[in-house]
């Protein structure tokens, strides 16, 4: 036997011992036909348990209890099915997952829940026109919905908004860029003041706003001082989230801005601030969302009107979540309706502040749409004709006069 003939008898073997030796990574996402055949078993395992329990077994009761009861005997048996096959770490992956997964799908049927029940008793007073443009100081809770509306509210909150914006906005970045940027014991003290600003309670920021304007300076009850009291709730939620998302900026962008020379003040405006303007949008829409639904500070501070109100200085003005609150005790059908109404007006407000601010802030670290992908293509262009112009040959005054004869020798 020659040494051909042994290395081809013995290929095939280390071929197969080499293939079986190769690592297969454990498929961690994705749905599988034995994981489908699982979750099916389980659900229905879980149901007949319940129904067992609640129907013969166990002196059970109630809708509550049938669904908690389903619920965690249908964990129980997927559990069971799972580790028939995979060990106990993929065991518990699973699990979690499904309860992961129960969770969103619980907040959004909730979230669907109330926009659609918003929308839907809503729907008699959302088709008229008159319901946008007009204001309830010629209408009555006997009226029709053919008149008055809720443009006096609408206006309101947008102005409200406005000026709790332009206080908080430049505040709270400020104050978030502080707590990150210089750190000591001033600034903790500061960070402990603004988480515990977090749960201050709404009527006591329209208190101090109605004592120190209103009665202190003698002031009247106007939209600027229900801007103040929404201010005053939406100030910590951003300074909070804000704060949250610059610790996220890695250091090593600050440290290269700093080894290049830029003071600090410059790193922060140009590094920091533009990495983290996706997060920052976030912490400013968190903020609105707060501040946007407040009623107890503007009855306050703003007091209360059926007329429209452009003035934000002078008169009482009103706006749509306390229209709303005015809207829905009443008795009357047409009246419940109009509030309703103005509560999905309300939220589609907060959804279109919500995509401008998307809008503002952009993608995240990372993530460049076309047009800024553009726009940095076109910079480096420019750049690199700037250094090709930088580095390119100076012309000479005087020419030298070059010999070219054959007989030279040096």
């Amino acid at each position: 036997m020659t040494v051909d003939t042994v290395v081809e008898e013995t290929a095939p073997a280390v071929e197969a011992t080499s293939a079986d030796l190769i690592d297969r990574p454990r498929r961690i996402g994705g749905a599988t036909r034995s994981g489908v055949l699982s979750l099916c078993g389980a659900a229905a395992s879980g149901l007949c348990i319940t129904l067992l329990l609640f129907g013969r077994l166990a002196p059970f009761s109630g809708a509550l209890g049938f669904v908690v009861t389903a619920y965690v005997a249908f964990l129980a048996v997927y559990a069971v099915l799972t580790g028939l096959e995979e060990d106990a770490q993929a065991v518990r992956d699973r699990v979690m997952t499904v309860v992961l997964w129960t969770a969103a799908v619980l907040l959004f049927s909730g979230l669907a829940l109330v926009v659609g029940f918003t929308a839907w008793r809503g729907r008699e007073a959302l088709p008229h026109g008159n319901f946008f443009t007009q204001d309830m100081q010629a209408a009555g809770p006997l009226d029709p919905l053919t008149d008055g509306g809720i443009a006096h509210a609408m206006l309101g909150t947008l102005i409200m908004i406005t000026i709790a914006l332009a206080i908080t906005v430049p505040l709270g970045l400020a104050c978030a860029v502080y707590l990150t940027q210089i750190p000591g014991r001033f600034s903790r003290f500061v960070r402990t003041i603004v988480e515990a600003m977090t749960a201050l309670p709404s009527i006591v920021a329209g208190l101090m706003v109605y004592a120190i304007w209103i009665l202190g300076l003698g002031m009247q009850k106007s939209g600027l001082a229900a801007g103040f009291a929404i201010s005053v709730m939406m100030l910590p939620i951003v300074i909070r989230a804000a704060d949250v998302v610059l610790r996220l900026v890695p250091g090593t962008l600050t440290e290269a801005a700093e080894a290049l020379g830029a003071p600090r003040w410059r790193t922060v405006w140009h590094v920091v601030l533009p990495t983290a303007r996706s997060g920052l949008a976030t912490a400013v829409i968190l903020g609105t969302a707060r501040g946007i639904g407040e009623t107890s500070p503007v009855l306050l501070t703003a007091g209360f009107t059926a007329a429209l109100n452009a003035d934000p200085t002078s008169g009482p003005m009103i706006s749509l979540p306390l229209a709303v609150f005015n809207f829905v005790k009443s008795p009357q059908p047409t009246m419940i309706a109009r509030g309703f109404g103005a509560a999905a007006v309300l939220m589609a407000l907060v959804l279109v502040l919500f995509v401008i601010a998307r809008v503002i802030g952009g993608r995240g670290p990372g993530h460049q749409s076309r047009r800024q992908a553009r726009r940095t293509a076109r910079a480096s262009r420019r750049d690199l004709e700037r250094f090709a112009e930088l580095h390119a040959p100076a012309p000479q005054l005087f020419a030298t006069e070059q010999t070219d004869d054959p007989g030279d020798s040096h």
